[in-house]
């Protein structure tokens, strides 16, 4: 099939690519895929070439691709009504229904729905109105945020400041000084190489309560994390971690956000993460399984308790001075009804637990002996596959290698497979559709075998 050179140049001269190296792209060094249809767990591009999309877009096609329930309801609720604001009471049958829904699948003490579009806006939401309750009990000293290295929360100011990664800091000045990070459940990547799960555990929540006694809890609002961390390396937290976490931050009255927008809706084969794990949070943030990301829709979930506080800081002060345009946007809401519908008509929650938890057996069984392999590990529809220069020593590859994106790149070359490599290590992520099945499992793996032995030899 003839490749439309003008649409590839039209590309390297207008588009500004997120997360991409500018120069390279613009002077035609790097790939440009335009895609063109998908089906299922499948893509293909405009020459045809069909890809498995192991990673579900950025871990968001929950549901699959060409769901065409989903897109009647968006064609429907464009004939119908294609925008109307939500400001001051004003709603949709599609924005009123999906709250409920939401409600209805999320932790029992969790109040109302604010809707966004994407998963940075909503934490940005999150943190502003944890600003404002604190102001409104009177605790205006009370607003540093504390969050974690290698999570990911956002690339805005404040979100990409909560945001523990080196790349979303690097050259933009951030972090903001409201924002401070602390140590990540990573037990693979612990110090000490002596300490147990349990003893990694009381080491983080040492570093937690030192952080706290440095920074004093009176200036300490909330404390954001993901059930899993995600982008970071798609990292478990170790066992008994956030109910050690939890009991500190009671003890000193910080808020809990869940940041849910890659576990919520069904990724760990439960609704959401926070039930996986026994967390009890007083935010949840929600986005990418919301819609499937058949259309831009986030959201923050509040508890009971905030939004009590919220409630009488507009008795006091008049309505909240927050919104965005598009807050609730109908089309937005319509795909997210039929999302959840789906969800539950196909038994997609189910199936990413049963399914997911072939695809890290299967993973672990095939590659769990191989020399430069340190760890594989997963939860739910959640895999990724760390390598390492000698696994004994636990020694790391040089970061300049690229050795886990050559593996990615050789993934997509060799099995037309699509998986990403991870920011800060050599780390390959998976996180698939839900509608996943055990021999398109088969097809990942033996795929991922080849390309890890074609870069790291035995």
């Amino acid at each position: 099939m003839l490749k439309n050179d003008q649409l590839d140049q039209w590309d390297r001269d207008n588009f500004f690519h997120p997360s991409t190296h500018l120069a390279q792209h613009a002077r035609g060094e790097s790939a440009n895929r335009v895609i063109k249809t998908a089906s299922g767990v499948f893509i293909e591009d405009r020459d045809g070439t069909k890809l498995l999309d192991a990673f579900a877009g950025l871990y968001c096609v929950n549901v699959g691709y060409g769901r065409q329930e989903i897109a009647e309801a968006i064609g429907a609720q464009a004939k119908e009504l294609a925008y109307y604001h939500s400001y001051v009471g004003h709603g949709t049958e599609a924005s009123i229904t999906l709250s409920k829904m939401i409600l209805d699948r999320a932790p029992a003490n969790m109040s109302k729905v604010y809707f966004g579009l994407g998963g940075s806006d909503a934490n940005e939401t999150n943190v502003k109105l944890i600003w404002y309750y604190n102001n409104i009990l009177g605790r205006p000293e009370k607003k540093k945020i504390i969050s974690r290295w290698r999570g990911y929360h956002g690339s805005g100011l404040v979100t990409g400041s909560l945001t523990g990664l080196e790349l979303f800091h690097k050259k933009f000045d951030l972090p903001i000084e409201q924002v401070i990070h602390t140590e990540a459940p990573y037990y693979y990547r612990r110090a000490d190489l002596d300490q147990s799960e349990e003893q990694f555990v009381a080491h983080c929540v040492a570093e937690l309560e030192a952080l706290i006694a440095r920074e004093g809890a009176d200036s300490i609002a909330a404390f954001i994390g993901e059930p899993v961390l995600g982008t970071g390396g798609i990292v478990p937290p170790p066992a008994g971690y956030w109910a050690a976490i939890q009991a500190v931050l009671k003890k000193h009255d910080i808020l809990l956000v869940a940041d849910e927008v890659v576990t919520g809706f069904g990724r760990l084969g439960t609704m959401f993460g926070s039930d996986h794990y026994g967390m009890e949070p007083d935010i949840i943030t929600i986005a990418k399984g919301l819609t499937s990301a058949y259309a831009p829709l986030s959201g923050s979930i509040i508890s009971d308790k905030v939004w009590a506080v919220l409630e009488q800081g507009t008795d006091e002060n008049g309505p909240i001075g927050h919104g965005w345009t598009y807050s609730a946007h109908p089309i937005g809401a319509a795909a997210g009804v039929a999302n959840l519908k789906l969800l539950d008509e196909l038994n997609l929650v189910s199936n990413a637990g049963e399914v997911g938890a072939y695809l890290n057996a299967t993973m672990a069984e095939a590659l769990g002996d191989h020399p430069h392999v340190g760890e594989i590990r997963g939860e739910g529809m959640l895999c990724a596959v760390e390598f390492v220069k000698d696994r004994d020593s636990r020694t790391f590859f040089d970061a300049g290698d690229k050795v886990g994106p050559q593996i990615s790149a050789k993934l997509l070359e060799q099995s037309k497979i699509i998986a990403r490599a991870m920011p800060q290590g050599d780390i390959l992520g998976f996180a698939p559709p839900f509608c996943l099945s055990r021999d398109e499992v088969d097809q990942v793996v033996a795929g991922t075998v080849a390309a890890v032995n074609a870069v790291l030899p035995k």
